[in-house]
């Protein structure tokens, strides 16, 4: 049944206007390759931003894994010190205006309404048949640079999207500093699959005499990253990982021991861009010694949705709280696997010990209850375009290090639309006819990786759930892992196990994919 019109909220009315600017069915196209990449300079010129831009105090980062973590505690620690503050980055996970943060917060509805249809009537107006309307990520990075200049922010740290030589932040011409987070294969069919050809895009970013900061790089890369600065006069210098005794007995906001690393480079773009921009005597923050109480401050509150975060699901259905626990990562590189089964395989521990402890001092009345096991269940999707046998191998048998096996694996189809971005009101509904091929892939990976790593062995403790119902949810079920149609079926599946399964604590890991993450995000606070 259509839509009526009149009912489609001005928001909405946005996001479908956003959505026609998805150019194909992926998350990277062939603008990442630099196809007419100086579109950007005209849509600059459009939207009349060229002055805004170059006089705004940018902060770019480019790099593998953690160039989200950097931003965010680049953005806590000057927001800390004082400082307005405007953040880009990628991808959301449920509202797109998760991607420009004013003063630590995502945009309000109203301000992104406003500047959203600005750009938009105005590219509207001047693109023609040479300069067709900007895809959707390059829509994005300009939105940003023009809600930036509006709200006449103080510092923008600009998150790169995709590589760095020819990502849409990339307009930026003359920015404070610039840094490199942690490089390793990814997009390897857009930025070359070696780690030389990835350091060569990235360093991309690198403009004439701006200081840039790299965290340790593999010997490939870092040659790569000192020859691409040496011709642009760049003095590059590297960045050390943050000493934990500096922070007093305090923890970082983000969870894991490589946001050391992260924590680390954000000290190096804050210090110069304070030093470049009058506000701080060079050389005044040592770092071997002692931090400023504004940095300890913003390092030890950042936040970041969907990377090392745990959920307790609300549903009412649930028993008690605890029964079902949902641990989100969006890590979708072979390295951040590793970190990621580390940090679910750490964190389970400590919930056990906190649950065991609890149930110490209150003894509870139902001694069923009280000495529940858990069981741990991996809810995973990644995109086709990576590799499941370098993926799941790394954590399996990290996971299987700390003596954690999963009990089942279930695959599911990724909810976000690639031809609709949506907001917390619009959740596309089951695509009745899915393509579930990619889904089937990963489960015979999985069953091949548990085969070889506990041989033919009954999994006789397998979690089950009883019911016709449930039986016609599933695609395809196997000792040890179930392909499900949709994500909805496979949390409902959940929900059913863990009210049949009352003497077990369900531990549920999400990974493999940012959007699989953000998704179950969405359906858990419907």
């Amino acid at each position: 049944m259509a839509q009526d019109p009149s009912s489609v909220s001005p928001y909405d009315e946005a996001m479908d206007a956003l959505s026609s600017l998805i150019t194909q069915k992926s998350r990277a196209d062939q603008t990442n390759a630099g196809l007419r990449f100086e579109l950007m300079f005209d849509y600059v010129k459009i939207l009349d931003l060229e002055d805004s831009i170059s006089k705004m105090k940018i902060i770019h980062v480019a790099g593998t894994k953690g160039k989200g973590s950097t931003c965010t505690f680049t953005e806590a620690i000057l927001r800390n010190c004082g400082f307005r503050t405007g953040l880009f980055t990628s991808p959301h996970l449920i509202d797109v205006r998760e991607r420009f943060r004013l003063d630590g917060e995502d945009i309000s509805e109203e301000k992104f309404l406003a500047y959203f249809w600005w750009c938009w009537d105005r590219l509207k107006e001047k693109c023609t048949e040479d300069i067709p309307m900007p895809n959707l990520f390059r829509f994005l990075a300009l939105l940003a640079f023009k809600t930036f200049a509006a709200e006449q922010v103080d510092v923008a740290i600009m998150e790169v999207g995709l590589g760095g030589k020819f990502d849409a932040t990339n307009v930026v011409q003359t920015p404070v500093v610039c840094g490199i987070a942690s490089l390793g294969y990814d997009h390897t069919e857009i930025l070359g699959d070696t780690l030389a050809a990835i350091a060569g895009e990235k360093a991309g970013i690198f403009k004439k005499g701006v200081p840039a900061f790299t965290v340790p790089q593999p010997d490939e890369a870092m040659e790569v990253l000192k020859e691409k600065a040496a011709q642009l006069d760049v003095p590059l210098q590297v960045a050390y990982p943050l000493d934990s005794k500096l922070l007093n007995g305090l923890n970082l906001g983000l969870v894991g021991d490589h946001q050391y690393v992260n924590a680390g480079l954000a000290i190096k773009l804050c210090s110069t861009w304070l030093q470049s921009t009058g506000h701080l005597e060079p050389d005044s923050i040592d770092q071997n010694n002692s931090l400023p109480q504004q940095f300890m401050k913003g390092l030890t509150t950042a936040t970041l949705q969907g990377r090392a975060q745990i959920i307790r699901d609300p549903s009412p259905d649930i028993e008690s709280v605890g029964d079902l626990v949902f641990y989100l990562d969006g890590a979708h590189s072979p390295e951040s696997m590793e970190v990621c089964a580390n940090w679910f395989s750490l964190a389970i521990k400590e919930d056990d010990r906190q649950q065991k402890a609890s149930n110490e001092i209150v003894p509870l009345n139902n001694s069923e209850t009280a000495s529940k096991n858990s069981t741990q269940i991996l809810l995973f999707n990644c995109m086709s375009v990576r590799d499941p046998q370098l993926l799941l191998p790394r954590l399996v048998k990290t996971c299987g290090g700390h003596g954690i096996n999963f009990n089942k694996a279930l695959f599911v189809p990724n909810m976000s639309l690639y031809t609709k971005v949506g907001s917390t009101s619009s959740l596309s509904s089951t695509d009745p006819v899915a393509d579930l091929s990619w889904q089937l892939t990963l489960q015979r990976v999985w069953e091949n990786i548990v085969f070889g790593e506990r041989g033919n062995t009954n999994n006789s403790d397998a979690i089950s759930v009883d019911g016709k119902d449930c039986s016609e949810t599933i695609v395809k079920s196997c000792e040890n892992s179930m392909v499900f149609s949709s994500l909805p079926l496979a949390i409902k599946w959940l929900r059913d196990a863990a009210k049949q399964n009352k003497s077990v604590r369900m531990q549920v890991l999400v990974t493999g994919s940012l959007h699989l993450v953000g998704d179950v995000m969405k359906l858990l606070k419907k």
